[in-house]
């Protein structure tokens, strides 16, 4: 499966602003955005007006980084959303945040998206009690991510549990920290989006 391997931290520079993509490090000083803001590469820094599609394009590609896909896969989201009834934006958002990877990263179980993807892959989770090694697994309200009971011996789930309530769990998501589960309790509405993304122009970038 295709994924950014590069250094993310530039893509955090890129965007101007934090993407949150390498954990706890991301709320320190040595955060690349406190320590280098100016665009990576040797790029003159003089004002320069972004056109149009400038800014649409660095929107799009603001959300596909923070999630962690390539560009195939991405729009393979837009299309989906495209045809669902209701808002469009609002449908892409729902449908990123309903990954099998994202909520394990909502959760708190693991401190980046990107972490998050590795253990799913690794088979460290199971949903409804089966092991799901797939990241894109989209959940379903009522059904329960949780850890499987091999890899609650191993120290990657000591340092999970130590983490866990760090960051607030969505509303839309229910987490038992007794059991190191979650339950996903709905479809997150359009008010437990993360408000990072403008999901207007990355629609208005895909329309043209």
């Amino acid at each position: 499966m295709a994924r950014y391997t590069g250094p993310v931290c530039r893509l955090c520079r890129r965007a101007g602003e934090k993407l949150f993509l390498k954990g706890e490090r991301c709320y320190t000083p040595r955060c690349a955005i406190e320590r280098r803001r100016r665009a990576p590469g040797n790029i003159p820094q003089r004002r320069r007006r972004i056109s149009e599609w400038g800014v649409q394009l660095r929107e799009k590609q603001k959300a596909r980084q923070a999630y962690g896909m390539l560009e195939r896969q991405f729009h393979g989201y837009f299309v989906t959303a495209l045809r669902m009834p209701g808002v469009t934006g609002t449908n892409l958002l729902q449908l990123l945040e309903r990954r099998l990877d994202n909520v394990v990263y909502r959760l708190g179980f693991a401190a980046a998206r990107q972490q998050a993807r590795q253990w799913v892959l690794h088979g460290h989770f199971t949903v409804n009690g089966r092991k799901v090694s797939i990241p894109s697994y989209r959940v379903r309200p009522g059904e329960i991510v949780a850890w499987k009971e091999t890899s609650k011996r191993k120290a990657l789930f000591v340092d999970a549990s130590q983490q866990v309530g760090q960051r607030p769990v969505p509303e839309w998501l229910e987490l038992d920290r007794g059991e190191m589960a979650g339950i996903v309790n709905r479809v997150p509405e359009a008010s437990d989006l993360d408000s990072l993304v403008d999901t207007r122009l990355i629609v208005e970038h895909y329309s043209r």
